[in-house]
């Protein structure tokens, strides 16, 4: 009985360790903790934000999302040109180095969900799938947070 119980725990631990991780793999990659803010109601855009490692020896580009909560959903890049703010699309993705690790955070590369079929709230968890050339597709679940979420410490921290 005694074992029973400890086989028990030992799963329970085991499924709150995975679940507060937040990550999902394919293949070589890692994708860390896909989240994004809450929306205000009426909202026509959002963003998306994660980690994406290659563990393994050969490189692989992430080169589309889609999302049932958006019309579309985009691959952005912001950077400062000239001493502006710029942001533009990704037409050919975004390339993941072998060994390498790319950070999708605001103010950097993101991910744009145009024409919102809803509002996002926080505490919802929301389907999407991202299509890299090698490892196809990878299902994820983007955690709302906060409207005013910063990413990277706070809500972000350890996941």
């Amino acid at each position: 009985m005694k074992l029973s119980y400890s086989l028990a725990a030992a799963a329970f631990a085991l499924s709150a360790t995975i679940a507060s991780a937040h990550e999902f793999k394919a293949g070589a990659l890692k994708i860390g903790h896909p989240w994004s803010r809450a929306t205000p109601a009426g909202a026509k855009v959002g963003g998306g934000y994660l980690s994406i490692e290659n563990t393994g020896s050969t490189a692989d580009r992430l080169v589309s999302v889609s999302v049932p909560f958006a019309a579309r959903a985009e691959v952005h890049e912001m950077a400062v040109k000239d001493g502006i703010m710029t942001m533009r699309p990704l037409e050919n993705g975004v390339d993941v180095p072998p060994g390498g690790k790319v950070e999708f955070k605001p103010g950097g590369y993101h991910i744009m969900f145009m024409e919102l079929k809803q509002q996002l709230k926080q505490g919802e968890m929301m389907k999407g799938t991202l299509t890299f050339e090698k490892a196809g597709n990878v299902d994820v679940e983007f955690k709302v947070d906060s409207i005013a979420a910063k990413g990277g410490e706070g809500e972000h921290k350890g996941h």
